[in-house]
């Protein structure tokens, strides 16, 4: 089954967002061109809580994108983004969201960030969608968002280690930082999974 993957198309990561990915909005149009091409289509949600220590805002002491050391993972500090409840949490206005199925929401702990739509930073914890899609028989997943560098990488990461296999759109996902986007995509490559364009779906 063909599945597309919309991993953090939210307000918060777009223009003018809290953690804006430049030209982030340059995706929804590309997305919402595709969607018909799939058998399902399912998204994830960053959904934090206010106090989430990976918030630098959360700590007095240090600064925004600053790394320490939480709860024995390495934690870079981001700002307050995609609070529960709030705009900035919300899909992007303009996405089609009538062909999406279900909503897996990520980072509610607010000891461990949850950069993966299916787990946790430190793998302790399962958001269920590699459960939802073994049960939907979905083995074919193309995955497109933001931030392409951190969230729809780990996520494909993850789909890899979990046996399904993983395409990159690349066209319908925008890397936070473009310099280490380059070494992303050959860890995606390297580690067996598969990068292609929208025109080619």
């Amino acid at each position: 089954m063909k599945t597309l993957i919309i991993v953090d198309a939210q307000k918060d990561f777009m223009p003018g967002g809290a953690l804006e990915v430049r030209e982030g909005d340059h995706i929804i149009p590309v997305i919402n061109g595709i969607l018909h091409k799939f058998d399902l289509v399912v998204a994830t949600q960053d959904w934090h809580p206010q106090d989430h220590k990976s918030f630098a805002a959360n700590h007095p002491d240090k600064a925004e994108f600053e790394v320490i050391e939480l709860n024995g993972l390495e934690q870079k500090l981001w700002p307050a983004h995609c609070v529960q409840g709030t705009p900035g949490a919300e899909f992007h206005s303009k996405l089609e969201m009538a062909p999406v199925e279900a909503i897996f929401r990520k980072g509610m702990d607010r000891e461990i960030d949850s950069y993966s739509g299916f787990y946790d930073n430190g793998h302790k914890k399962s958001t269920g969608l590699s459960g939802y899609l073994r049960e939907k028989g979905a083995t074919e997943l193309y995955f497109c968002g933001l931030a392409a560098d951190i969230c729809v990488y780990f996520t494909m990461l993850d789909a890899l280690k979990e046996g399904f296999s993983a395409t990159l759109i690349k066209d319908a996902a925008i890397p936070l930082q473009k310099e280490s986007y380059e070494q992303v995509k050959k860890d995606i490559l390297k580690k067996g999974g598969q990068i292609t364009s929208s025109g080619e779906i």
